[in-house]
């Protein structure tokens, strides 16, 4: 039976040119992954790709190759994680600008890991995401409920400032820790960039069930995303459970960040650019725009790491200064473009 949300014009998009850009998303982010293989600091040729795939590492560009393999798929699986969060966190709180970064769960995990680290000795790979979940849920839980004082409720403009202003907070916090800790200060240093270096199968294998976690909570709330986007009362009269459904929409977009964040850092723009981009191609129907935006953060991610490695020669540049260079401009022509009424 058709629904009210599937009637909506404002979700209709043909399924054949989805499709269309579903085939595109694919090829661009499999012809990544094959420049992230082939790409870096050590050239190597296409027999040392084939001959890497083949296990074999008896030269040093096959070695090479061998490494930038699980770089490349922890590049994709943390971009997918983050550009999904982006698109479920503007779902839950219908704001444009929300993103793991912008509203400071990234910087509430780092928290919790730094935490961790400097009091209670963190040591295994399944702390320091359970560590990173966490914190990133206070902050999220935090931010929207100082969003939410006063007249008009979680407005875009109020969430995007009490995000600012608990990452600034936050960062102090982490400051405050780590200087009094130089068993931990150069770590955090290169760890608060947010980087895909030095990745194994190992470390993937260990955030690999959060992120299926993550990925099935997230996607499976894309129709009552939909719901939610009608507005809470009309989402309530078409049977939703409105606080419910953010919640659990909300706990999924955490646990990717926490995880991605717990091995990769916090890596900031990334959630904020890809829905936005994605909503141009499929519409803002989020069956669709939420996969999409997986693709496409895998593949925005991917691209960065690349990048990094071209422009920095012979050294290289973490992916989280290169979404900073993309996102921060495109922030600045959100926040331009969005019509928002004060408090």
């Amino acid at each position: 039976m058709t629904t009210a949300i599937d009637r909506a014009p404002q979700l209709r998009r043909p399924n054949r040119v989805r499709v269309r850009w579903l085939v595109v998303v694919l090829c661009v982010l499999a012809g990544l992954c094959v420049l992230s293989v082939a790409i870096g600091t050590r050239d190597v040729a296409w027999a040392d790709i084939v001959a890497a795939f083949g296990g074999l590492t008896d030269t040093i560009e096959q070695a090479a190759v061998t490494k930038r393999i699980p770089r490349t798929v922890l590049a994709a699986l943390a971009g997918a994680a983050l550009g999904l969060a982006g698109g479920v966190m503007q779902g839950v709180t219908r704001n444009p600008l929300a993103d793991p970064g912008i509203l400071g769960v990234n910087m509430g995990a780092a928290l919790a890991v730094v935490i961790g680290l400097a009091w209670f000795g963190l040591a295994s790979a399944n702390a320091y995401i359970w560590t990173a979940i966490g914190g990133a849920a206070l902050a999220a839980v935090f931010v929207y409920a100082v969003g939410s004082l006063g007249r008009g409720g979680a407005t875009p403009l109020k969430l995007a400032l009490a995000g600012a202003a608990t990452s600034a907070a936050l960062i102090s916090f982490i400051t405050g820790v780590v200087l009094g800790r130089n068993d931990i200060a150069e770590g955090w240093q290169s760890w608060r960039i947010g980087g895909v270096g030095g990745a194994t199968f190992d470390r993937i294998g260990q955030m690999l069930p959060f992120l299926l976690a993550g990925f099935a909570i997230s996607l499976l709330s894309a129709r009552k995303l939909n719901s939610l986007a009608l507005g809470d009362e009309l989402a309530a009269g078409l049977g939703e459970r409105v606080a419910v459904t953010r919640a659990v929409a909300a706990f999924g977009a955490v646990i990717l960040c926490g995880a991605t964040t717990a091995m990769c850092g916090p890596i900031s723009f990334v959630g904020l650019v890809v829905p936005h981009f994605c909503r141009l191609l499929v519409g803002v129907d989020h069956r669709w725009l939420l996969p999409f935006s997986a693709l496409t953060g895998a593949g925005l991610l991917v691209a960065a790491d690349v990048i990094g490695r071209i422009v920095a020669r012979p050294t290289e540049l973490d992916v989280g200064i290169i979404t900073a260079f993309i996102g921060a401009p495109f922030f600045i022509w959100i926040v331009r473009r969005t019509r928002i009424r004060e408090l």
